[in-house]
């Protein structure tokens, strides 16, 4: 059995982390704060999750929250016309319920159940001095999370990240749960185009049940507003007026005012889409193997972020069971690649999302309108990108995807 450490105690390294321990691996994972510290400070994602991830949780024992919280069991989409107007909308019902576990709830509760498998935790913050001493204490380093000069050991894959800057400007809310949705419990998705997003659903946080929702601002447009905000309250006094005036459907929910789940339950930021080359070398020459965010960052438009994380890990994990030799650059390269073949259907979704929509894409998305089949086909795309390959990525495959389906309703 192999001597692993992991750099970071997210839901990536976590999921590996716990998963090599099954294996019979001695596994230490570094984090930078403790499972109390997490659980005391502020939101670090939205973390929507779907039933293929959700399985591999189940598959280790760690869906803790199973019957326990929220779930929504359909997808929507409504796309406006520029004026205010609905140019589209859908909405299909998922195969399996999605669910949204605040990581403040997960992580420690992740960190002690890995703990208690017999991993080795170590709170310290890692640097290139770290690594270098990792590498020579164990057999393979896997960096799950890391800035600065850690990210920059792994270089930026032009030919795989269009975006060089972000497209969005972010921010996430927690609230206490607003008025129900008409329909169900869903991840809904709402477009304003020129202008951003809104992306909302349930979830579970410490306080219990919530309202999870991103503001997706156009950077220069009517949305992009936050530079004076600095507190939680700013914060929520904003997201109130944007979403009552870019999107007043949705704003029907509010019953009365928003209302902070807690004063952690705000986070702002900035993405820049990016996939990196996995494979890190330190000054040494010794080599470690990146995870899940650290080489392949979506904005989060589409929830992938959590989703590709535990689908990484997991092909990860049954890479490193399976071999048997050196855990060397060929080696680190083939296993990213085995993800890269689903993680580029992730990617490529998630991309064309935030750009101007293709002719054909729009087509799509308007044809399920009144065409049920094809709106649970997208409903379970959050799911899984790949299943709506190539016709959604592809304008001649769409074309001939929707003649097929107009001849089969005639």
């Amino acid at each position: 059995m192999a001597r692993i450490a992991i750099v970071g105690a997210g839901q990536g390294g976590l999921h590996l982390a716990i998963g090599l321990l099954h294996g019979g691996h001695e596994v230490t994972v570094l984090s930078n704060r403790t499972g109390q510290q997490i659980a005391d400070g502020t939101v670090t994602s939205s973390q929507s999750m779907y039933g293929m991830a959700l399985a591999l949780e189940r598959e280790l024992g760690i869906d803790f929250w199973e019957h326990g919280s929220p779930q929504y069991g359909a997808a929507s989409m409504w796309i406006g016309d520029g004026d205010g107007n609905a140019m589209l909308h859908w909405e299909g019902a998922m195969d399996v319920p999605g669910q949204s576990i605040d990581q403040r709830v997960k992580m420690p509760r992740w960190m002690a159940h890995f703990e208690s498998l017999g991993g080795t935790l170590r709170y310290e913050d890692a640097d290139i001095e770290t690594l270098e001493t990792l590498t020579l204490e164990h057999d393979l380093v896997v960096v799950a999370s890391g800035k600065g000069p850690i990210g920059q050991l792994f270089p930026r894959d032009a030919s795989r990240s269009p975006y060089t800057q972000p497209m969005r400007v972010l921010a996430l809310t927690y609230v206490k749960p607003m008025l129900p949705r008409d329909g169900g419990p869903a991840i809904s998705i709402n477009i304003n185009p020129g202008v951003g997003e809104f992306v909302t659903f349930p979830g579970l946080t410490l306080s219990g049940a919530c309202d999870i929702f991103t503001i997706e601002c156009v950077p220069g447009g009517p949305m992009d507003c936050w530079t004076d905000v600095h507190t939680p309250a700013d914060h929520l006094a904003v997201s109130e007026r944007l979403l009552r005036t870019y999107f007043p459907e949705e704003a029907k929910r509010i019953d009365g005012k928003l209302e902070l789940t807690d004063e952690g339950g705000v986070l702002r930021g900035r993405v820049t889409p990016t996939v990196k080359h996995p494979v890190g070398r330190l000054p040494s020459g010794r080599v470690v193997l990146g995870l899940g965010d650290v080489l392949v960052l979506n904005d989060p438009i589409t929830g992938q972020g959590s989703n590709n994380a535990s689908k990484g890990a997991k092909i990860y994990l049954d890479a490193i069971n399976a071999h048997a030799g050196a855990f060397d650059a060929d080696w680190m390269t083939e296993v990213f690649e085995r993800y890269w073949d689903y993680a580029r259907w992730a990617v490529a979704y998630t991309n064309m999302t935030l750009g101007p929509p293709p002719e054909h894409m729009l087509r799509i998305l308007k044809t399920a309108e009144s065409d049920a089949d094809l709106a649970h086909k997208m409903a379970n795309s959050f799911n899984d990108p790949k299943s709506i390959s190539p016709w959604y990525f592809d304008a001649a495959a769409a074309n001939d995807f929707l003649a097929a389906r107009a001849r089969a309703a005639a």
